[in-house]
């Protein structure tokens, strides 16, 4: 987390380039998931099944989405994937 890219000589120094800025984005967006956390029991949802009545489920199904794409994207690569020199052989 504290990594810090060099960018290059001719470029100048942006607000994310420094490690400090990083980390104050990052626990903003800590933050922000735990006040919405916090706000949720208070919010009508309107729902279609009970399941999506139950607290934290939406935080919950977006996690599981998300790993479930990126494990598809995963397997994708394996399927589609071509050598380095594909079109220069023929």
């Amino acid at each position: 987390m504290n990594r810090q890219v060099e960018p290059a000589a001719t470029e100048p120094l942006r607000w994310l380039d420094r490690a400090e800025n990083v980390r104050k984005v990052y626990c903003s967006v800590w933050v922000v998931c735990a006040l919405l956390l916090v706000v949720e029991p208070f919010i009508d949802k309107h729902g279609e099944t009970d399941i999506e009545h139950l607290f934290g489920f939406h935080g919950f199904y977006g996690l599981v989405a998300c790993v479930a794409l990126v494990l598809a994207a995963k397997l994708l690569r394996r399927v589609l994937m071509r050598p380095e020199n594909y079109y220069d052989d023929r």
